[in-house]
């Protein structure tokens, strides 16, 4: 009897991930390609694509990039075609390429909203949509959202990104309906709040030595009391990439250290003492 590990491999497998130049499209690449799959990613602009180049060469993964806009159906039935050609068939797709614009609703221009819209919700249909008959043909295929806490829940300013992950967690869902006959399985990953050089400004120490507003707000509000880290999403993406989710479809898992189960607490009452020695031991850590 095989091992229930083997379960987890990806090994043959060809992973696209689009956006997967840094941040957490790195991440989940570099988690498919130590469990054995072949890597492919797509972004916006050459200057992106080659800055991914050199970090997958880094980390010595072998990994194939190309410009492609995600918005661009031609520009992503090319990319789909010359993987087929160049590597095989897509098995796993990772719809992790997006923007957010914190604008006031009443402030937030037309070009603005369709802009978020057409690359958080518009370019995954497309991309989907890209992927599926080869899938169809094959029998198999895993189709991963990047949907977002936003799926869930609002917040001020992100009028257009909340509507586009909300959209896209049904598109997960109808997804599922129409392909699972096909042993197709689409399912998506809601990342809470993820400690990145992007997030880095909202946790730094403020000049009296105090936490920074937001830091606070996130820890009160999440039972972990931190900021995820980009491995805490790499098992659950290996997870839903490999045989070992072939019975789940249509869900969203969400990464978030509690935060979507908790009402939170006031952050006055937070135990700065600890969090701040938690902090010092995470950096003897990274050093």
């Amino acid at each position: 009897m095989a091992s229930i590990l083997d379960k987890f491999r990806l090994d043959d497998k060809i992973a696209w991930v689009t956006g997967a130049s840094y941040g957490l499209g790195l991440a989940y690449a570099t988690a498919f390609a130590e469990a054995g799959a072949k890597i492919v990613f797509n972004d916006i602009n050459e200057e992106l694509v080659d800055r991914g180049l050199a970090e997958y060469e880094k980390l010595k993964i072998d990994a194939y990039g190309a410009v492609c806009d995600v918005t661009k159906e031609e520009d992503v039935a090319k990319f789909v075609a010359d993987v087929r050609e160049k590597f095989g068939i897509i098995d796993i797709l990772v719809n992790n390429a997006g923007i957010i614009k914190r604008i006031p609703m009443t402030e937030m221009t037309l070009e603005q909203w369709n802009q978020v819209i057409d690359v958080d919700l518009t370019g995954p249909f497309i991309c989907s949509k890209a992927v599926l008959p080869d899938m169809i043909q094959k029998g198999s295929g895993k189709i991963i959202n990047a949907c977002s806490m936003m799926s869930e829940l609002g917040r001020e300013t992100v009028s257009a990104y909340a509507a586009a992950k909300g959209g896209l967690k049904m598109l997960t869902r109808n997804i599922c309906s129409e392909y699972g006959q096909y042993n197709i399985q689409c399912n998506g990953i809601g990342p809470g709040y993820i400690a990145t050089p992007q997030t880095a400004p909202l946790r730094e120490k403020q000049a009296d030595g105090s936490m920074h507003p937001f830091d606070r707000f996130i820890r009160s509000k999440t039972p972990a009391q931190r900021w995820g880290k980009t491995e805490d999403l790499m098992g659950l993406a290996v997870f839903l990439a490999s045989p070992a989710s072939d019975f789940i479809n249509g869900q969203v898992i969400y990464i978030d250290g509690g935060i979507l189960a908790y009402i939170g607490q006031d952050p006055g009452n937070l135990d700065v003492s600890k969090l701040q020695a938690e902090e010092e031991s995470d950096l003897k850590i990274c050093e």
